[in-house]
Parts: structure tokens; sequence; C-alpha cells
């Protein structure tokens, strides 16, 4: 297994948006800036590759919010950490229960954060992202 295996990628939703996120429903998202934590067994650089190309089937809940007009990634952080702690060691709120952790055994309760103002200046050194 590769050093990295896990990722973040930091996203910019331009405006207040409602958005149906798959099987989990639609929800309503503030504009601002939020934190998804996932992994890649094999494949990491092509996984984060798929998630920047706009054209893609809907498959993970991540795909959905990236599909909405006005989100962005604007940053991508890869981590040799575990997915779940990866994420658990992220400050933010959670703004959808189960977002992208349908299969997660570790509480997460979900894998998108919502970062506030607090939230924004814990989420690592800027040399870290890309």
């Amino acid at each position: 297994m590769s050093a990295h295996c896990t990722y973040q990628l930091r996203i910019r939703l331009a405006r207040p948006m409602r958005v149906r996120i798959g099987r989990l429903g639609e929800f309503d998202f503030p504009a601002g800036d939020y934190l998804y934590t996932g992994s890649a067994r094999r494949g990491i650089e092509a996984r984060i590759a798929r998630h920047l190309r706009q054209e893609k089937t809907l498959r993970w809940h991540i795909d959905y919010l990236l599909a909405a007009e006005g989100a962005a990634v604007t940053a991508v952080l890869r981590s040799g950490l575990a997915e779940c702690a990866l994420n658990q060691s992220a400050a933010g709120s959670v703004p959808v229960p189960g977002f992208g952790a349908s299969d997660c055994r570790h509480g997460c309760g979900s894998h998108l954060k919502f970062l506030d103002s607090s939230a924004t200046s814990s989420i690592g050194a800027a040399e870290d992202w890309q």
C-alpha cells in the first residue's frame, strides 16, 4: 500500500444551494468551505483526478456535491493516516449525517465537514495542500 491512500478535498461552494445527494436525499448547504475525507486502496491519483473531472457518472455522495453548479475543489491534501483518523482530526460541523460514511465503522457520522472560521485555521499547513 502506498504512503498516501487517504486524501482530503477542500471544497468551496460559491453560494448557498440545495443538492440531492443520491439516496440520502436533498440537503441545504450554506456557501463556504467544506472538507471531504476519502480513501482509495489503489490508484489514489486516479480517484482524485476523477473527483476533479466535471464529466462523470454520479456514484458516490461526493460526486453529487461536486456536480452542483458553483461547487469547486480548491485544494487537495494527501495523507498516510487512516481515513477515519484523518477525518476525525479535522475540525468542523457535520452538514449531512452519513455523507461519505456509509461504510464507516469508526463512528465518524460523516466524512464531509463544513468549515467555519475556527475550523479553517486548524486544517493543516498551507504547504501540505496542493
